[in-house]
C-alpha cells in the first residue's frame, strides 16, 4: 500500500496476474479457495485506496454515497487501514462493481 504508484497501475498489474491465474486454476471444481483469494484482494485494494486517501478519507466516502455518520465513524477510527478496509463504509464506497469497471477480473465465477 506504500508503493508510490497510482491505483490504476496497481490494478493493471494485478489484472495480468489474475488473468493468468484464472486461465490456470479456472478448471478447478472447488471454488471456495478462489473466492477467498478474491475477497482478500478486494480487501487489500480497499486498504490501498484508504491509505492513499489519507486525511481526505471522510470527503471521499461522502462523495461515494456513504452516510455522514458512517463516514465520520470510519474516518475517525483509531484502527489501522487493514481493519478499516473491512468496514461497511468502504464496502459501500468501493463495491465490487467499482473494481470490475477498472478492469479487475475475478478468479471465481459469480
Amino acid at each position: 500500500r506504500t508503493r508510490g504508484t497510482t491505483f490504476a497501475v496497481v490494478v493493471a498489474e494485478l489484472r495480468e496476474t489474475r488473468l493468468g491465474w484464472k486461465a490456470y486454476f479456472g478448471i478447478t471444481e472447488v471454488l471456495s479457495p478462489l473466492r477467498d483469494i478474491d475477497k482478500w484482494v478486494l480487501r487489500k485494494l480497499r486498504c490501498y485506496l484508504w491509505k492513499q486517501w489519507g486525511r481526505a478519507g471522510y470527503r471521499e466516502l461522502r462523495k461515494r454515497g456513504v452516510s455522514v455518520r458512517e463516514a465520520w465513524n470510519t474516518s475517525k477510527s483509531a484502527h489501522g487501514p487493514w481493519r478499516v478496509s473491512q468496514t461497511p463504509a468502504l464496502s459501500i464506497a468501493l463495491p465490487l462493481r467499482f473494481f470490475e469497471q477498472m478492469g479487475l477480473p475475478s478468479l471465481a465465477p459469480r
